[in-house]
Protein backbone atom coordinates (compact mmCIF):
# COMPACT_ATOMS: atom_id res chain seq x y z
CA UNK A 1 0.00 0.00 0.00
CA UNK A 2 2.67 2.30 0.82
CA UNK A 3 3.77 2.01 -2.90
CA UNK A 4 0.94 2.59 -4.31
CA UNK A 5 0.30 5.72 -1.90
CA UNK A 6 3.69 7.00 -3.75
CA UNK A 7 2.21 6.83 -6.82
CA UNK A 8 -0.72 8.53 -5.94
CA UNK A 9 1.00 11.68 -4.85
CA UNK A 10 3.05 11.41 -7.16
CA UNK A 11 0.60 11.89 -9.69
CA UNK A 12 -0.62 15.06 -7.28
CA UNK A 13 2.71 16.41 -7.42
CA UNK A 14 3.42 16.24 -10.73
CA UNK A 15 0.04 17.01 -12.02
CA UNK A 16 1.37 19.38 -14.80
CA UNK A 17 3.17 16.42 -16.99
CA UNK A 18 -0.33 14.56 -16.35
CA UNK A 19 -2.07 17.24 -18.37
CA UNK A 20 -0.17 16.44 -21.50
CA UNK A 21 -0.83 13.08 -21.57
CA UNK A 22 -2.73 11.46 -24.66
CA UNK A 23 -5.83 10.74 -22.82
CA UNK A 24 -5.95 14.48 -21.21
CA UNK A 25 -5.04 16.21 -24.84
CA UNK A 26 -6.65 13.89 -27.11
CA UNK A 27 -9.30 11.74 -25.50
CA UNK A 28 -10.76 14.52 -23.43
CA UNK A 29 -13.19 13.90 -20.24
CA UNK A 30 -16.03 11.56 -20.67
CA UNK A 31 -16.98 7.66 -19.71
CA UNK A 32 -13.75 5.97 -20.10
CA UNK A 33 -11.78 8.63 -17.79
CA UNK A 34 -14.77 9.20 -15.02
CA UNK A 35 -15.11 5.25 -14.94
CA UNK A 36 -11.86 4.67 -14.61
CA UNK A 37 -11.04 7.32 -12.26
CA UNK A 38 -14.03 7.38 -9.87
CA UNK A 39 -14.35 3.32 -10.47
CA UNK A 40 -12.05 1.17 -11.65
CA UNK A 41 -8.80 2.82 -10.38
CA UNK A 42 -9.67 2.76 -6.42
CA UNK A 43 -11.30 -0.81 -6.84
CA UNK A 44 -7.97 -1.82 -8.95
CA UNK A 45 -5.43 -0.28 -6.66
CA UNK A 46 -6.96 -1.67 -3.55
CA UNK A 47 -7.51 -5.43 -4.82
CA UNK A 48 -4.51 -6.83 -2.98
CA UNK A 49 -4.82 -5.77 -0.02
CA UNK A 50 -8.23 -6.89 0.04
CA UNK A 51 -7.17 -10.26 -1.25
CA UNK A 52 -4.18 -10.38 1.85
CA UNK A 53 -7.33 -9.02 4.37
CA UNK A 54 -8.81 -12.81 3.92
CA UNK A 55 -5.59 -14.63 2.62
CA UNK A 56 -2.94 -14.08 4.78
CA UNK A 57 0.60 -14.70 3.08
CA UNK A 58 4.10 -14.21 4.83
CA UNK A 59 7.01 -12.98 2.63
CA UNK A 60 10.49 -13.44 3.47
CA UNK A 61 12.88 -10.49 4.12
CA UNK A 62 14.74 -11.07 1.19
CA UNK A 63 11.55 -11.51 -1.34
CA UNK A 64 10.25 -8.51 0.51
CA UNK A 65 13.12 -6.28 -0.46
CA UNK A 66 13.06 -8.21 -3.73
CA UNK A 67 9.70 -6.90 -4.54
CA UNK A 68 10.22 -3.03 -2.99
CA UNK A 69 13.35 -2.75 -5.32
CA UNK A 70 11.09 -4.14 -8.50
CA UNK A 71 8.65 -1.19 -7.20
CA UNK A 72 11.28 1.41 -6.72
CA UNK A 73 12.77 0.49 -10.37
CA UNK A 74 9.52 0.71 -11.92
CA UNK A 75 9.08 4.31 -10.26
CA UNK A 76 12.33 5.27 -11.18
CA UNK A 77 11.94 4.46 -15.16
CA UNK A 78 8.34 5.73 -14.97
CA UNK A 79 9.07 9.04 -13.35
CA UNK A 80 12.47 9.38 -15.03
CA UNK A 81 10.72 8.95 -18.16
CA UNK A 82 7.79 11.21 -17.46
CA UNK A 83 9.97 13.84 -16.27
CA UNK A 84 12.27 13.78 -19.06
CA UNK A 85 9.78 14.03 -21.52
CA UNK A 86 7.94 17.28 -19.63
CA UNK A 87 10.69 19.08 -19.59
CA UNK A 88 11.48 18.50 -22.86
CA UNK A 89 8.40 19.51 -23.87
CA UNK A 90 8.30 22.62 -21.73
CA UNK A 91 12.28 24.04 -22.81
CA UNK A 92 13.70 21.84 -25.60
CA UNK A 93 16.23 23.99 -25.58
CA UNK A 94 17.00 23.92 -21.96
CA UNK A 95 21.62 23.31 -21.83
CA UNK A 96 20.73 20.40 -19.95
CA UNK A 97 18.81 18.74 -22.78
CA UNK A 98 21.01 19.34 -24.87
CA UNK A 99 22.70 16.08 -25.00
CA UNK A 100 19.76 14.27 -25.81
CA UNK A 101 19.27 13.11 -29.79
CA UNK A 102 16.12 14.38 -31.54
CA UNK A 103 14.57 13.71 -34.97
CA UNK A 104 13.14 16.72 -36.21
CA UNK A 105 9.38 16.64 -36.98
CA UNK A 106 7.09 18.77 -40.13
CA UNK A 107 5.10 20.19 -36.97
CA UNK A 108 8.51 21.88 -35.70
CA UNK A 109 8.53 19.84 -32.41
CA UNK A 110 11.08 17.22 -32.15
CA UNK A 111 10.76 13.37 -31.25
CA UNK A 112 13.20 12.41 -28.54
CA UNK A 113 15.56 9.31 -29.62
CA UNK A 114 17.50 9.13 -26.70
CA UNK A 115 17.46 8.98 -23.34
CA UNK A 116 14.81 6.88 -21.44
CA UNK A 117 12.44 7.74 -24.98
CA UNK A 118 15.34 5.83 -27.02
CA UNK A 119 15.35 2.37 -24.81
CA UNK A 120 11.97 1.88 -25.72
CA UNK A 121 8.82 3.75 -26.98
CA UNK A 122 6.98 3.79 -24.11
CA UNK A 123 9.06 3.34 -21.30
CA UNK A 124 7.14 4.94 -19.11
CA UNK A 125 4.49 2.18 -19.59
CA UNK A 126 7.02 -0.41 -18.78
CA UNK A 127 7.42 1.39 -15.25
CA UNK A 128 3.58 1.54 -14.54
CA UNK A 129 4.01 -2.62 -15.54
CA UNK A 130 6.91 -3.34 -13.12
CA UNK A 131 5.02 -1.16 -10.36
CA UNK A 132 1.74 -3.14 -10.88
CA UNK A 133 3.48 -6.33 -11.00
CA UNK A 134 5.40 -5.68 -7.66
CA UNK A 135 2.08 -4.94 -6.38
CA UNK A 136 0.69 -8.19 -6.87
CA UNK A 137 3.47 -10.63 -6.03
CA UNK A 138 3.24 -9.99 -1.95
CA UNK A 139 0.32 -11.54 -2.43
CA UNK A 140 1.99 -15.26 -3.52
CA UNK A 141 1.00 -17.42 -6.63
CA UNK A 142 -2.44 -19.20 -5.12
CA UNK A 143 -4.73 -17.34 -6.93
CA UNK A 144 -5.14 -15.13 -9.94
CA UNK A 145 -7.25 -12.41 -8.33
CA UNK A 146 -4.62 -10.62 -7.25
CA UNK A 147 -2.55 -10.33 -10.72
CA UNK A 148 -5.91 -9.08 -12.38
CA UNK A 149 -4.61 -5.49 -12.18
CA UNK A 150 -1.48 -6.10 -13.40
CA UNK A 151 -2.63 -8.66 -16.66
CA UNK A 152 -5.21 -5.57 -16.55
CA UNK A 153 -2.62 -2.86 -17.19
CA UNK A 154 -0.73 -4.89 -19.25
CA UNK A 155 -3.71 -5.23 -21.07
CA UNK A 156 -4.72 -1.75 -20.78
CA UNK A 157 -1.08 -0.21 -21.92
CA UNK A 158 -0.76 -2.48 -25.05
CA UNK A 159 -4.07 -1.01 -26.45
CA UNK A 160 -2.76 2.62 -25.57
CA UNK A 161 0.71 1.89 -26.13
CA UNK A 162 -1.26 1.06 -29.88
CA UNK A 163 -3.33 4.11 -30.06
CA UNK A 164 -0.57 6.47 -29.65
CA UNK A 165 1.58 4.74 -32.62
CA UNK A 166 -1.24 5.60 -34.58
CA UNK A 167 -1.65 9.16 -33.33
CA UNK A 168 2.17 9.81 -33.81
CA UNK A 169 2.26 8.16 -37.19
CA UNK A 170 -0.77 10.72 -38.09
CA UNK A 171 0.86 13.30 -36.42
CA UNK A 172 4.70 13.08 -37.13
CA UNK A 173 4.40 11.04 -40.35
CA UNK A 174 8.26 10.00 -41.45
CA UNK A 175 9.86 11.65 -38.20
CA UNK A 176 7.79 8.93 -36.48
CA UNK A 177 8.86 5.87 -39.37
CA UNK A 178 12.32 6.86 -38.58
CA UNK A 179 12.05 6.97 -34.97
CA UNK A 180 10.36 3.18 -34.74
CA UNK A 181 13.60 2.43 -36.97
CA UNK A 182 15.39 3.86 -34.82
CA UNK A 183 13.39 2.63 -30.78
CA UNK A 184 12.09 -0.60 -32.54
CA UNK A 185 11.03 -1.79 -29.20
CA UNK A 186 7.47 -0.54 -27.86
CA UNK A 187 7.75 -1.03 -23.86
CA UNK A 188 9.80 -4.18 -23.23
CA UNK A 189 13.14 -3.97 -24.65
CA UNK A 190 13.90 -6.77 -26.94
CA UNK A 191 10.73 -8.30 -26.52
CA UNK A 192 8.08 -5.89 -27.44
Amino acid sequence: MVSSFLYVVDSLLNEEAILTTMDITHDGFGFMLAFGDLVWVPFLYSLQAFYLVNHPYEVSWPIASAILALNFLGYYIFRGANSQKNAFRKNPKDPKRAHLKVIPTATGKNLLVSGWWGWVRHPNYLGDILMALAWSLPCGFNHILPYFYVIYCIGLLIHREARDERQCKKKYGVAWEKYCQDVPYRIFPYIY
